[in-house]
């Protein structure tokens, strides 16, 4: 069975897990591609198994606040089983279905960032509305409504859409959430420039875990976003490989942001910096 609207996002997507159907130095990209994307699996697979069994146990006992991370754990998970069934090579019609699975579960993260961007403005901008309306049962429904969202990238293929709308629909689905991540980081800088009643641990904790969102957000789909809109990425196989590759760092980016949500790492991670500012200052200070 073939893919009658074969489209390039396919097409780099099968080259960037190749590492032995090329020569030269597509081969050398491919099996460079191969191996990061082995390590990722290798590493990523199980802790994110570990940090969603973890999570569960906290919604269980009635925390709210980890259900749109577990949402986001998940997406990464159904991105990390695509990817090994790709690299054991199915069959071509199996392709089309893996390929768009793991593209929805890219989109589903993309979301679900945004959820928990949204989730730490609501904390510190409405906290008084928020407390009173932030229920599991609440959260739920917001996750219910979000995973459908990615088939707003998906039915357009399905129903064989010219190739560049296919794209620029992409682009723009994955182009959106950025202007969100950066007004709740802004807005939340505000509000906290103006709050007493916030711990400064607290304080330092959410901003920490929306400047990473917004960072890691641009970093990894930046380059897939560029991809989409511009031909000569598209046709060239070493942005390609960048942008691909920067996906599947994905699911580890994530358990990143999740460590970082975790009370007191931020403020050690700060410690460590003081710390090592303090020793360099006496080292210099010695040296004078």
């Amino acid at each position: 069975m073939e893919d009658p609207c074969n489209s390039s996002w396919e097409d780099s997507f099968d080259y960037s897990n190749s590492s032995y159907d090329y020569y030269g130095h597509n081969e050398e990209a491919g099996f460079i591609t191969f191996v990061v994307t082995c390590i990722i699996i290798g590493i990523a697979l199980p802790l994110t198994l570990m940090a969603i069994f973890a999570l569960y146990s906290l919604v269980q006992n009635d925390h709210v606040a980890p259900i749109y991370v577990i949402n986001l754990l998940i997406s990464d998970l159904i991105q990390l089983c695509c990817t090994i069934v790709w690299l054991i090579k199915p069959e071509d019609w199996k392709k089309y279905y893996i390929f768009y699975i793991y593209f929805f579960g890219v989109m589903a993260s993309a979301c679900f960032m945004v959820c928990i961007a949204l989730e730490r403005f609501l904390v510190i901008v409405f906290p008084l509305w928020y407390r009173f309306r932030r229920t599991i049962k609440s959260s739920v429904l917001v996750c219910v409504m979000v995973w459908p969202l990615p088939a707003i990238y998906i039915l357009p293929s399905y129903f064989c859409v010219n190739f560049v709308v296919e794209e620029a629909i992409s682009a723009t689905f994955l182009l959106l959430p950025l202007p969100l991540l950066i007004f709740f980081l802004g807005g939340t800088l505000k509000a906290l420039s103006a709050s007493i009643s916030v711990p400064p641990d607290e304080k330092r904790r959410i901003v920490g875990v929306l400047v990473l969102v917004l960072l890691l957000y641009t970093l990894l789909f930046l380059p897939s976003i560029i991809w989409s809109l511009t031909e000569n990425g598209r046709n060239n196989n070493i942005v390609s490989n960048v942008s691909f590759v920067f996906l599947r760092l994905s699911p580890l980016a994530d358990l990143v942001m999740y460590i970082f949500m975790r009370k007191g790492t931020t403020d050690k991670v700060l410690a460590s910096l003081c710390c090592c500012r303090m020793d360099s200052n006496d080292v210099s200070s010695q040296a004078v």
